[in-house]
């Protein structure tokens, strides 16, 4: 495998463990529209058309426009990519470069029907620093600075444009852990939580303890029970119902004696089947697909996105000190469209466990996701009487 997905997948165990001290923010940056990837109604990658491809069993294909943004959606989502910085220092530039625009177009930009798109970029630690970090090597690669930026921008945006709006909060893997922290210090038990319609936090553990939604990674803020439910968390790792959580895994399962990893099912929270948005060409890594019958598929189609009702099912399972997003495909007979999903990651040509499908956690989803953003955002706004 190459280093920078071993990289990738040694993340949870390199971020992990208590926040440390916050370093000093760029001053301003995030008052320079340059600082965002997203804004909104700026003309931005998250503005841009797009094509979701849906794939029948019986081989027919049908390419469908996204809807655009909304004119004037009633809430936020503020999004916190994960590890994905490609620049050769330990901690990234304020600056997009591939990985990041590949990040917002993957995981962000098809939430913008539900609500107002904000993504700051943040110098991460890059996948140079990581690499580092595992090796042993000396690095100046600091997650202090990373989440100084993030709270630089979180303060920006509700300074400058939260106006009282209801925000939901959108991060994945290291974005997650930005989050998580944002949440602990800034959020959860203050007065910015009335704001707080909902934290999607992918791929990345959320601590409870056993048998309990709330009191663990947070004082107040429980997990997402109900689809009409605000000021809650959803977060979940996906992974094969084949190929559960081993006991080295990174995601789904957290150190902390008498504490569970978060499982929320989004498609259950949503009240509408699968709907996923799976990445039909380059995946997040700028990768393509290794399946000889996803590479066939994504040559008929330039289409950003696909989906495949119906081959696809998720649920929450929680057994053995491992709480995760169970992914099962159902066989199909004679199907004339791919037969499995992309999203494993491979060593020596087997499938790497310990990482699941954690590249494509939204994507599976998020239609589900951004279902659930309305109808959240919608009970928020009853609950202010709005």
């Amino acid at each position: 495998m190459p280093l920078r997905l071993l990289t990738l997948a040694l993340l949870a165990t390199s971020l992990s463990g208590a926040p440390g001290p916050v370093q000093a923010a760029e001053t301003d940056a995030y008052a320079s529209p340059e600082a965002w990837l997203c804004l909104p109604g700026r003309d931005d990658i998250c503005s841009q058309p797009r094509q979701r491809l849906t794939a029948l069993p019986d081989g027919e294909l049908a390419e469908q426009p996204l809807a655009r943004p909304a004119s004037t959606p009633p809430i936020d989502c503020f999004y916190v990519y994960p590890t994905v910085s490609e620049d050769p220092a330990p901690n990234s530039l304020l600056r997009p470069g591939p990985g990041e625009l590949r990040a917002v177009e993957q995981q962000l930009a098809f939430f913008a029907p539900a609500c107002r798109l904000f993504a700051p970029l943040y110098r991460q630690v890059t996948l140079a620093g990581l690499r580092a970090l595992l090796t042993g090597q000396p690095t100046t690669a600091n997650m202090g600075l990373a989440y100084a930026d993030v709270l630089s921008a979180w303060k920006t945006y509700l300074a400058n444009h939260n106006q009282g709006r209801g925000v939901v909060l959108i991060g994945h893997s290291q974005g997650s852990l930005m989050l998580i922290q944002l949440l602990q210090r800034e959020i959860d038990g203050q007065p910015a939580q009335a704001r707080l319609v909902s934290a999607i936090l992918a791929g990345y553990p959320v601590e409870v303890p056993k048998g309990r939604d709330s009191g663990g990674s947070f004082k107040q803020l429980p997990l997402c029970r109900s689809g009409e439910q605000t000021g809650c968390v959803v977060n979940f790792s996906a992974f094969r119902s084949s190929l559960p959580p081993p006991a080295s895994a990174r995601f789904g399962r957290t150190p902390r004696p008498g504490m569970d990893a978060g499982c929320t099912d989004p498609v259950a929270l949503s009240g509408k089947p699968l709907d996923s948005y799976l990445v039909l060409q380059r995946n997040i890594l700028g990768l393509n697909s290794p399946r000889a019958d996803w590479a066939a598929l994504a040559a008929r189609s330039k289409a950003e996105y696909v989906a495949l009702p119906g081959l696809v099912e998720v649920a929450c399972v929680n057994a053995d000190d491992a709480a995760y997003l169970a992914v099962t495909i159902k066989p199909e007979r004679e199907a004339k469209r791919p037969a499995d999903i992309p999203g494993d990651l491979y060593v020596g040509g087997n499938v790497f466990a310990d990482w699941g499908l954690h590249l494509i956690d939204i994507n599976l989803v998020a239609g589900n996701l951004v279902e659930l953003v309305r109808r959240q955002g919608a009970a928020w706004l009853r609950a202010k009487g709005s």
